[in-house]
């Protein structure tokens, strides 16, 4: 099965580089070139465009920033759809509107080409790790054709129904992701302001009920003083967006998520939105007056 992927940033050159070392070819594409050196190195096939890599490809993966990058390599000038093969499978990994997705569902169809949308969870480490929750919508039979795919990149793969379903799963994801790191950052800030020793307020409460993955992972980035991404605000900002347009499509109201919206907006501001998304902590460290770092 020759596998195509489309775009290497963070996440992306992990990813292909978990389905090479898997031993599947890859013809791999990204708009900036250089990120394509490293990859070509350990094996995988440059291509000039999506087109290209549609036209080498049985399975056809993108992982870009947005709708509208996703749009432009599956649907634009020399996109995917202009070179793709019927019978092939289409696998869109990004974080984007679950309209537009079943929107470019139907024009593959048209093709007689399968979409999948198959976002991710676990972050930098679990995308070098391979170990990324996938969430997937679309057919059953398509997915049965691409399991072996999704095992190189992830370890937890849960079909939610119909196209689109998996973008919408995502959503609920980004919810709880952003509102887990909200409740760790406002508990470092109060503990901060009291004069308690953070690191041990992380010792004493990560173990118990409020314990988390986020807690466990980016609290003690936190505490050091470490913004570095593993997932910039930037995106996490642009998945809130699309969680409170798709609230609004269904009459939902999600107060929790609004406010860590406003927070992640205010966080995007500095060095363009690329640090963390643990910087969330930073607006509220401004409004206390302190700041939440380890004493080592």
């Amino acid at each position: 099965m020759n596998v195509g992927f489309i775009g290497l940033g963070i996440m992306g050159k992990a990813m292909a580089t978990n389905l090479i070392k898997a031993g599947f070819p890859v013809t791999v594409y990204n708009r900036t070139k250089s990120k394509m050196d490293a990859l070509v190195a350990m094996g995988a096939k440059p291509a000039g465009s999506p087109k290209e890599v549609a036209g080498q490809s049985d399975v056809i993966i993108t992982m870009v920033s947005d709708t509208p990058d996703v749009e432009q390599v599956i649907l634009g000038e020399n996109g995917v759809i202009h070179g793709v093969k019927s019978g092939s499978i289409v696998i869109d990994m990004s974080t984007i509107s679950a309209t537009a997705t079943r929107k470019i569902a139907e024009e593959l169809a048209a093709k007689g080409v399968e979409m999948l949308d198959a976002p991710v969870s676990g972050g930098d480490k679990g995308a070098v790790a391979g170990t990324l929750s996938i969430m997937v919508g679309g057919s059953e039979k398509a997915l049965e054709r691409v399991t072996p795919v999704f095992n190189a990149m992830g370890k937890k793969i849960t079909h939610m129904g119909p196209v689109g379903n998996g973008q919408v799963t995502k959503m609920c994801n980004q919810i709880a992701c952003a509102l887990t790191i909200l409740s760790f950052a406002e508990a470092f800030v109060l503990a901060a302001a009291a004069g308690l020793d953070v690191d041990k307020v992380l010792e004493a409460i990560s173990g118990g009920a409020a314990g988390s993955w986020s807690m466990s992972n980016y609290g003690p980035r936190v505490l050091k003083g470490d913004f570095a991404p593993g997932f910039m605000v930037k995106l996490h900002q642009k998945d809130m967006r699309l969680v409170m347009n798709f609230a609004r499509e269904m009459g939902v109201a999600l107060p929790g998520a609004a406010i860590a919206q406003q927070l992640l907006s205010v966080a995007e501001k500095e060095e363009d939105g690329r640090l963390g998304n643990q910087s969330m902590i930073k607006p509220l460290e401004a409004m206390a007056g302190v700041k939440a770092r380890s004493a080592k």
